[in-house]
């Protein structure tokens, strides 16, 4: 985007480490540049008795402090953005990682949005189920469109 152009409108994406969140979040990417609008890539994570959600397998072990936690999943959503979209084009992009549910801080988002979207099955429970959880609550309760982006296809080692 040039400098005479303004962004108009926000785009928010939700964001963790699964395939599904990184095909959605190219989606939003691309959705941006189109509309000319701003991105906010957000990733919602709990603190638990077990620790944390979110980027499981990624964030410190019991004991650690919510500091710990918080700056474990601003530093994943960091390295999962650059992984996913290593070249924004030109995009505003503004990215947070908020503690709590993901459907709740994503439909809270989403009062301040264009357009809303996920993937369809991220890193939550039953991960064999067609239409996850957070989606399916943001598509039943947000306060804007919602774009839910098919998980792709996992490839096999023959190509």
């Amino acid at each position: 985007m040039n400098s005479k152009e303004q962004a108009t409108g926000v785009i928010v994406v939700g964001v963790d480490a699964s395939a599904g969140a990184k095909a959605a979040l190219r989606f939003a990417l691309e959705e941006a540049r189109l509309r000319r609008a701003t991105l906010h890539a957000i990733h919602a994570w709990q603190f638990g008795y077990i620790g944390a959600t979110g980027f499981e397998g990624d964030l410190p072990v019991i004991g650690s402090t919510l500091e710990e936690f918080r700056a474990a999943a601003e530093h994943n959503l960091d390295a999962a953005l650059h992984e996913a979209i290593p070249d924004v084009g030109g995009v505003e992009i503004e990215w947070r990682a908020v503690e709590g549910r993901p459907a709740t801080v994503l439909i809270e988002e989403s009062r301040h949005a264009d357009l809303l979207v996920v993937g369809s099955r991220g890193h939550g429970g039953f991960t064999g189920l067609l239409l996850g959880s957070v989606s399916q609550q943001c598509a039943h309760h947000a306060r804007c469109p919602v774009v839910i982006v098919p998980t792709p296809p996992e490839r096999s080692a023959d190509g």
